[in-house]
């Protein structure tokens, strides 16, 4: 635990200890469950049934899967305490503490102390509150970890816990009831709301939209959020409930919605945060096949890295060259590699590569993301555990990452992300090529090729005491950086052969010279992945006709203004819209024809011109218009 972390958690319980002080309760109080009567039980019941059928489809699966071979007890709580259920081991408590533990008890902090589903209820944050740690006496015997399940209005629907009388790592157990927690919340957003709206799912990488940890958004046909959870606030860094997608993201809504069900879209925050998303569609939407289910269509067989060798990852930049034929080299004889970029120049697509092209191309990749993982849950998911190390273990323990690559080739993304903990432990690893799982005092032998990546500077996490000096000098054998897309000498080259990929039949099989120049001339801060979205949005938009500069998204002509002032990029020739036959010089009088043309449509003008609404409006009022 961080010590920042632990000082935080301290102060929870001292907050805790004194609430209870103010309340008159005293360390030797004993109290007894406050039992509703069976009517008002009923009643509970009833209100929270939702609640119960979600938290049973979720929690008994991974009960019998995982916790049955553990001594713990599962409970489920409403927003008030009350237990509503339970699963599991009732022999993990004293028989004077059995009656906490039936339905209908209630756990608040007035009642008995500083408890993990009270004291959660009250901080409205996961908590775990361990033996000394509960302010009555009578409940020193055992260790409970809680988190709050949120409804769709970040309002407390109710509380699951696990609760154990073993001396075992509980850090895992609070993680495995945050993600059980978050899946139940999760669940409830999706049962009730699903059916009849748009779902985004959202996450930092493609790789995790089956996480619990995945953001959800919840929509109308008009782009407006109906519900979300609390992880899409982390990721967007606001409350989305009632915001719209226009507000959210650079795309804009249509591109959104009508984006192919199958296939990965790529999101831009208004604060320039880029984001992996899948959509699902109500069932009613798809009574309206034609367009949606030619877009589908139109993507099958698109570009994906799978279809890239070690040979074809450029077409000509001497940068990118030089990084995949070393770092192939050094690979092939153990040698560690580093790779560093920005976000989006092709880490992931370079390690595919390396690998295919390796001597251990038969042998398992495992691509790891160190950020998507929660804290204390990465020691166990990178080095395996022991059945019955911890609360929560499953029955048959697990190999972890780093074992299940054995032979092959693992790849830690965004490693300097990781807990220092879990750095430690890898460093011995890589050290010693030995892995001792969680719970055990046995070592395994491991082989494993291990290439990392990141996309931030890891000599500041150095100075800042996040990354150990040493773990950094062990993965360093080779440190290779990917240019910006912007900064590649083939980029013209690439994007005609990813166009090329992307088009739909029939479409001009070159780009047209202003399209090309536009995105020659792009500061791509998104860089390849950015560039895979705008021409599948583009090619969308365009419907089967050539790619013109008026199909592409807005925010993408936006970005011109953003790097050069608020004046679109000098070097881009101003397109003409459809029909509108008028010199390059007439740049105001065909804005002016053009928003004539549109019946003052602010939006579809600035579209047709292939301008921001800005910079429309500036020229408006150069003419007067506005």
């Amino acid at each position: 635990m961080r010590k920042n972390e632990y000082a935080d958690y301290r102060s929870v319980i001292a907050d805790s200890w004194n609430r209870c002080i103010a309340w008159g309760l005293e360390h030797d109080h004993e109290p007894t469950p406050l039992m509703p009567e069976s009517a008002r039980l009923e009643e509970i019941n009833r209100q929270h049934s939702e609640l119960l059928s979600v938290t049973e489809a979720e929690v008994l699966p991974y009960y019998r899967n995982v916790l049955s071979s553990s001594r713990c007890l599962i409970l489920l709580a409403d927003q008030h305490a009350t237990v509503l259920n339970s699963w599991g081991d009732e022999r993990i408590t004293e028989t004077r503490l059995k009656p906490w533990f039936q339905t209908g008890a209630n756990w608040q902090e007035q009642n008995c102390g500083t408890n993990a589903i009270g004291t959660s209820i009250a901080v409205s944050a996961p908590v775990q509150i361990q033996r000394n740690e509960h302010f009555l006496k009578t409940n020193r015997s055992i260790i409970g970890s809680a988190a709050p399940i949120f409804d769709a209005h970040r309002q407390i629907a109710g509380v699951l816990s696990v609760f154990s009388d073993a001396y075992l790592p509980q850090a895992h157990t609070l993680g495995m009831v945050r993600l059980l927690s978050q899946s139940v919340e999760n669940r409830l957003i999706k049962r009730q709301f699903g059916p009849d709206h748009f779902q985004i799912t959202l996450n930092t990488t493609a790789d995790n939209f089956d996480s619990p940890w995945s953001g959800i958004l919840v929509c109308d046909d008009f782009g407006k959020i109906i519900a979300s959870n609390q992880r899409a606030d982390q990721l967007l860094g606001m409350n989305t409930v009632e915001a719209r997608l226009d507000e959210l993201f650079t795309s804009r809504r249509h591109q959104i919605l009508e984006h192919p069900e199958t296939e990965t879209l790529q999101l831009t925050t208004r604060s320039k945060v880029r984001l992996s998303a899948r959509i699902k569609r109500p069932t009613r939407v798809n009574e309206n096949p034609n367009r949606i289910d030619r877009l589908s269509q139109s993507n099958e067989g698109c570009y994906s890295d799978e279809l890239l060798g070690i040979d074809n990852l450029e077409f000509g930049d001497s940068a990118v060259k030089r990084c995949a034929t070393q770092s192939l080299k050094v690979l092939q004889r153990g040698v560690p590699v580093l790779i560093t970029g920005e976000t989006g120049v092709g880490k992931e697509v370079l390690v595919k590569a390396l690998h295919r092209a390796s001597h251990r191309k038969d042998q398992p990749l495992v691509a790891v993301n160190c950020a998507a993982i929660p804290p204390e849950l990465v020691e166990s998911e990178l080095f395996g555990y022991e059945a019955g190390a911890f609360t929560g273990a499953r029955a048959q323990g697990s190999l972890g990452f780093i074992r299940k690559a054995h032979k092959g080739l693992l790849f830690l993304d965004e490693i300097g992300e990781m807990p220092l903990s879990a750095q430690s432990r890898l460093l011995r690893v890589l050290q010693e090529r030995l892995v001792t799982p969680v719970g055990s005092t046995d070592s395994v032998p491991v082989d494993i090729l291990l290439v990392t990546a990141t996309n931030q500077p890891l000599g500041t996490r150095i100075e800042s005491g996040h990354f150990r000096a040493d773990l950094y000098y062990r993965i360093n054998g080779l440190c290779v950086e990917l240019p910006a897309l912007r900064n590649r000498s083939d980029r013209s080259l690439l994007i005609q052969n990813l166009y090329s990929r992307h088009r739909d039949p029939g479409q001009s099989e070159q780009l047209s010279p202003k399209v090309l120049s536009a995105f020659e001339n792009h500061p791509w801060p998104g860089n390849i992945r950015q560039l895979v979205n705008v021409l599948r949005v583009a090619i969308a938009i365009a419907d089967g006709e050539d790619v013109q500069v008026w199909h592409l998204p807005e925010d993408f002509l936006a970005e011109f203004e953003t790097a050069a002032g608020e004046e679109s990029d000098p070097r881009i020739a101003e397109p003409r819209a459809p029909g509108v036959e008028v010199e390059q010089e007439d740049t105001l009088a065909t804005t002016l024809k053009v928003y004539r043309k549109c019946t003052g449509n602010v939006s579809q003008a600035a579209r047709e011109l292939a301008i921001s609404r800005n910079t429309l409006y500036k020229r408006l009022r150069e003419l007067g218009v506005r």
